[in-house]
């Protein structure tokens, strides 16, 4: 977009960082970057050749000379420079102009550590960036939510992404009881992998395995119906097959991982103070992120606690909406702001 109007009159970005898309809010104007945290390299000469959306189509399709690449993994930077390029390609994307600097706030997992949370302070710096500003995620979904974080009174989120699952229990603007735990949507997108190589010698992709995951993919007490056909190679013969999975099937795949996120939600309440966990259970569990939208899970999350457990409204923007909200406001938030030192 053009330099002038943007550039002089409001640059600060609010960023979700994540491990299976990447979302930029732009302070005034909403959600304005929802892409795939994928690149194409060309191995060669290491340029990159695609970002985004045009990046994920090709996973999986590539010829030998070009490859696929996410720079983020569980949540945290796994290739350094190639997540600074790949979010000042996003910045650039907004802001239009590389002379602007904007001041930028970063979602992040709320369990990694300090070099982590240096890597991606850095890296937005080298890509521009004139201020960072860190928040962990599971606060930054609950001010998308709605929730009162700066009340005395327990709120509870759980939020699934890509890389992470992260369950926290807030109050008073700060995150009492936490636990951040590397399964979530990829670890059941492999489940599923993993499933149909054991039970129809079948390989597959990971786009492959997100669609199966996000059409037919569900939890019990779900009835779990539906079939999918899908196409892959037959890891006996090498050559390409068609199998039918039903969303039984699915259930079943998903089972271990799906059994860890609700084991870590009863930790996260075993180790709640009562009168927080009293207000929990007037106000409920909230679930965000794209592992809320498996269907049954609420269910299945309200016959494991007993307690109320409700869907967030679109709770794959819930963070980068937070985190945009704490950057409008930062007097009114800087509580929950993570502090990172320098070196």
């Amino acid at each position: 977009m053009p330099f002038s109007l943007f550039g002089l009159f409001g640059n600060d970005l609010a960023m979700d960082l994540g491990t299976a898309n990447t979302l930029v809010f732009a302070k005034g104007r909403g959600i304005v970057v929802n892409e795939p945290s994928v690149v194409a390299i060309r191995r060669s000469d290491q340029e990159i050749v695609a970002y985004g959306a045009e990046a994920k189509e090709m996973v999986g399709r590539t010829p030998g000379e070009i490859t696929t690449v996410r720079p983020l993994r569980d949540g945290v930077i796994a290739d350094f420079e190639l997540a600074e390029r790949m979010i000042r390609y996003f910045v650039r994307k907004v802001q239009g102009s590389r002379f602007v600097r904007p001041r930028m706030a970063i979602a992040i997992p709320s369990g990694i550590t300090e070099v982590e949370k240096r890597a991606v302070r850095d890296s937005a710096e080298h890509a521009g960036a004139r201020e960072v500003y860190l928040v962990d995620e599971p606060m930054a979904a609950a001010i998308g939510v709605g929730l009162p974080v700066e009340e005395p009174a327990g709120s509870m989120i759980v939020d699934i992404g890509g890389g992470t699952t992260e369950i926290a229990v807030i109050s008073l603007s700060g995150i009492v009881t936490d636990i951040s735990i590397r399964i979530a949507g990829d670890e059941m997108n492999d489940s599923i992998i993993q499933y149909l190589k054991r039970k129809h010698n079948l390989l597959i992709g990971e786009n492959t395995a997100e669609q199966i995951k996000v059409t037919i993919g569900s939890v019990p007490p779900h009835k779990g119906e539906g079939k999918l056909t899908i196409k892959g190679r037959d890891i006996v013969a090498g050559i390409p097959r068609t199998v039918e999975i039903t969303g039984e099937e699915v259930q079943e795949a998903l089972a271990e991982a799906v059994t860890a996120i609700i084991d870590s939600v009863k930790l996260c309440l075993e180790r709640t103070p009562p009168e927080l966990s009293a207000d929990i259970l007037d106000r409920g569990v909230i679930l965000s992120g794209g592992g809320a939208l498996l269907k049954g899970l609420d269910e299945r999350l309200r016959q494991e606690t007993g307690l109320p457990v409700f869907i967030a409204d679109d709770p794959l923007t819930c963070v980068v909406r937070g985190t945009g909200k704490i950057l409008e406001d930062l007097p009114r938030y800087e509580k929950v702001l993570t502090k990172v030192k320098r070196y």
